[in-house]
């Protein structure tokens, strides 16, 4: 028995996280050379907005920020463990995650069944829309469980997952301390890679371009080089001279 949960161990968090860095790598850019347009989230904003405004906002907003404090705690371990020095600190920083991380479920929830409920969104949603759907699901339900049953996990990730994490990018993997986590935090390790993996084959692709030039772009100007009341309105009776606009 001890022989088969080690091979499990070692394909889930040796063998898959190298599975779906290289799948990630190349399928990104094969997905960007072959099909440019459809690398984005493909919205569906013009076919329904009122229920997508409420999935996404808290959505996007509470990943944005547990994504930034995962990679913190990957990056710079010693300074998340400074920080979580004063338990102030620490519980303001736990009780936060947290509450971002209700906040992620609610706007999934919502966009799922926004996803299942109109007739118009779908008709536009493949199975793999559903699939990372109920894969995000399944991770945000482990990463609350997480943070509900085993407390300060910004001190234990930073001290337990980040060497695990810097050992699989140095090509010597060592996995002695994550293997003897509970079973859910492995759960929610595994489907953080098995999210990884199907990115370059779902609409969280479009994460890889987002458009930061945006905040620093100049507004576009509109100029008229025509008179506006000659421009064809939408009431204007048919005439045989072609409008400016048209």
């Amino acid at each position: 028995m001890d022989a088969f949960f080690n091979t499990l161990n070692n394909f889930f968090l040796i063998g898959l996280p190298y599975i779906a860095l290289v799948v990630f790598l190349i399928g990104s850019i094969r997905r960007y050379t072959d099909t440019k347009f459809k690398f984005s989230s493909l919205s569906s904003q013009f076919l329904e907005g009122r229920q997508l405004f409420w999935g996404s906002v808290p959505f996007h907003m509470g990943m944005l920020f547990l994504v930034f404090g995962h990679l913190t705690a990957f990056l710079i371990p010693r300074g998340v463990l400074l920080w979580n020095g004063h338990p102030a600190r620490l519980i303001l920083l736990e009780v936060t995650a947290f509450i971002f991380g209700i906040a992620v479920l609610i706007g999934l929830v919502n966009l799922i069944y926004r996803r299942i409920t109109s007739p118009r969104i779908a008709v536009v949603t493949s199975k793999m829309d559903y699939a990372i759907l109920s894969l995000l699901l399944l991770q945000v339900i482990t990463g609350l469980w997480v943070a509900y049953s085993f407390r300060w996990g910004s001190s234990w990730f930073a001290s337990v997952l980040t060497p695990y994490l810097w050992s699989i990018f140095s090509l010597q993997p060592d996995i002695t301390a994550v293997a003897a986590m509970p079973w859910v935090v492995k759960l929610h390790i595994v489907g953080a890679y098995s999210i990884v993996l199907l990115i370059p084959f779902s609409r969280l692709v479009h994460f890889l371009v987002v458009p930061l030039d945006y905040i620093w772009r100049p507004y576009q100007q509109v100029i008229w080089y025509w008179p506006r009341k000659e421009v064809r309105k939408a009431w204007t009776p048919w005439s045989i001279k072609r409008p400016l606009n048209n």
